[in-house]
């Protein structure tokens, strides 16, 4: 692609002069990245500017109003916005939703505030990722808890074609948090009902790939240590489905020992017992249901895993 190609994309992506939706989205734009609100809200006053409020606006990437705000993390600007009815999964070029650019900054009043007004949880069909991948991979807890919480996939897949699904391409969020180390994520999905053998019990996958990479496997390869191992078992991991291959380049011989431990031993009817009782509750959040039970408070937290 020339230089002049590349000029050209990028003219059309700005917005013409003469468009007056553009003009009144810019200063719309403007006021919200200069966190200005009381600008923001004397604009807002005008019909003009309400009928722009969803108008894409700047240069090269044109975004609206509300995407600045998400991204900057201007809280009360983003706040007027939804107030006076800007669409809250406008997707931008990337197809991006302004939840997502509040994820990827890490403004956790702008996620929260987004979700308490009906924002979906997983993002735009139309984009390879997510904002629980985006959270799991930045090790960002509180975020994924908010996203969680609001009823994001918790075992959600990047949005790849049949064909070019492979073991790498599939991999979700548990894989991810046990690659980058992010042990309060991992465990986080786990509680939300990530599933342990995340992949090998899918007849869809198993059908394109005969040997996928278990989360046992990769926290192995990775070295991710004994407690992401621990965590696994304790949620009903299949310690029979790795394929393991002792060698110099299997890390951590604690927790490759628990594994084959755990082969040998099955798990204490307490621990089944307790993974049972957490299956019969059909919450995704089941931490309410559990502290509701009429049982001791040292039994709430075994259930809950604390």
């Amino acid at each position: 692609m020339s230089l002049m190609d590349i000029s050209k994309i990028f003219s059309l992506l700005q917005p013409k002069e003469e468009d007056e939706d553009g003009e009144q989205s810019q200063a719309l734009n403007n006021a919200v990245s200069s966190d200005d609100v009381t600008l923001l809200a004397r604009l807002l006053s005008q019909e003009s500017y309400r009928k722009s409020i969803n108008a894409r606006s700047g240069w090269g990437v044109p975004v609206t109003p509300l995407r600045s705000a998400a991204a900057l993390g201007h809280l009360r600007c983003l706040e007027l916005l939804l107030e006076h009815g800007a669409e809250i999964d406008i997707l931008d070029v990337k197809a991006q939703t302004p939840l997502f650019t509040a994820v990827i900054g890490k403004h956790l009043d702008c996620v929260v505030a987004l979700l308490k007004s009906g924002a979906d949880p997983n993002g735009s069909q139309y984009n390879n990722s997510s904002p629980v991948f985006t959270a799991v991979r930045e090790g960002d807890v509180d975020v994924l808890r908010e996203l969680l919480r609001y009823g994001a996939e918790v075992d959600v897949k990047p949005k790849v074609p049949d064909w070019a699904a492979n073991s790498t391409a599939c991999r979700g969020p548990l894989y991810i948090s046990a690659v980058y180390g992010h042990l309060d994520c991992f465990k986080l999905l786990l509680l939300h009902g990530a599933n342990p053998d995340f992949n090998c019990t899918d007849e869809k996958m198993l059908a394109r790939i005969k040997q996928p990479k278990t989360v046992l496997e990769v926290c192995l390869r990775y070295g991710c240590g004994v407690e992401y191992i621990q965590l696994l078992i304790d949620f009903g991991a299949n310690v029979f489905l790795p394929t393991l291959i002792v060698d110099k380049t299997t890390k951590q011989n604690e927790a490759l020992g628990l594994l084959l431990q755990q082969r040998v031993c099955p798990r204490t009817l307490m621990s089944q017992t307790r993974q049972a009782i957490r299956r019969f509750i059909p919450l995704t959040d089941k931490e309410p249901a559990i502290d509701s039970l009429d049982i001791p408070l040292i039994m709430r937290n075994y259930l809950k895993y604390k």
